[in-house]
């Protein structure tokens, strides 16, 4: 084997090797997932509504009556004719 060949494996190797960690380092995708976790939809949001209406009788009159059914920041929307409005709606 020529020596060039074992330096280009061994800078091939290093250069996965250091991608690799760089993309699995998993402090940067526990954080990554958590913020995405913490984010809800306009489908959790509709269904919030309606779990809500089906124990109160009536639709919430804003987000805010929602906390207790949603898991998430539900800042963003807002409460139009018995729908979700918001980012993606």
């Amino acid at each position: 084997m020529h020596l060039i060949h074992v330096t280009t494996a061994a800078a091939v190797t290093l250069s996965v090797a250091g991608v690799s960690y760089a993309a699995l380092d998993p402090a940067k995708l526990e954080a990554s997932a958590r913020v995405v976790a913490d984010q809800a939809t306009c489908r959790t949001v509709d269904s919030a509504i309606v779990a809500y209406a089906g124990v109160h009788g009536a639709a919430p009159r804003t987000v805010a009556d929602l906390a207790g059914y949603v898991k998430g920041d539900i800042t963003a929307y807002r409460i139009v004719d018995g729908l979700a409005a918001g980012p993606g709606c």
